[in-house]
């Protein structure tokens, strides 16, 4: 690995052990094993080398997590692989609990600034692409626009359900519910 790798593994491992407010720079450089000026050269601060570390990490934990089940179901008719994705991903939230945990907290962090917002608003943009890419591979017969639009759905679905499973997780909605849901909007959408 290089420095920009160890500094991306340093930094989430101190953020998962400690969590974002309590994770120094100089923690992150010695876990890393690289130099704190580093962390300026590569990422332009701390902050932005946490909220990359989060991204990164998020989008391999639960975004893989999701392709991979996207394309296990997609033989299965749309709304049925819909169900079963939301079915599954409370095993994907706990098995990414600490990125979970430590997404929220950068997210009440980057909040309040608007540079760093800038930059989640980015990452958000190219997870969209992501999740539009896995389902295009796995449907090709879907549009454009219903790939964006289901992709920005599940996105969205991903954070909420994720914050909800943090603090209760008893209480979330299952795939067949939420699928019945989106098949009771668009049937209604044809009257």
């Amino acid at each position: 690995m290089g420095n920009r790798e160890d500094l991306l593994a340093g930094a989430r491992q101190v953020i998962f052990e400690r969590g974002v407010a309590k994770a120094t720079a100089r923690d992150i450089a010695a876990a890393a094993g690289v130099s704190l000026a580093a962390i300026g050269y590569h990422f332009g601060s701390k902050d932005e080398l946490v909220s990359a570390a989060l991204t990164e990490s998020l989008g391999t934990g639960i975004g893989d997590r999701m392709e991979a089940i996207v394309d296990e179901t997609a033989a299965l008719p749309l709304l049925e692989g819909f169900a079963t994705m939301w079915d599954r991903m409370p095993e994907v939230f706990a098995a990414n609990r600490e990125a979970l945990l430590a997404s929220l907290e950068n997210t009440m962090r980057v909040s309040r600034d608007a540079r760093a917002s800038r930059a989640i608003a980015e990452a958000t943009e190219q997870a969209h692409l992501g999740i539009a890419e896995g389902l295009r591979a796995a449907r090709p017969d879907l549009s454009e626009e219903d790939l964006t639009a289901i992709a920005k759905l599940d996105f969205l679905l991903v954070q909420s359900l994720g914050i909800l499973w943090l603090v209760s997780p008893d209480v979330l909605p299952s795939g067949e519910e939420l699928a019945r849901a989106v098949a009771a909007i668009a049937s209604n959408g044809q009257a």
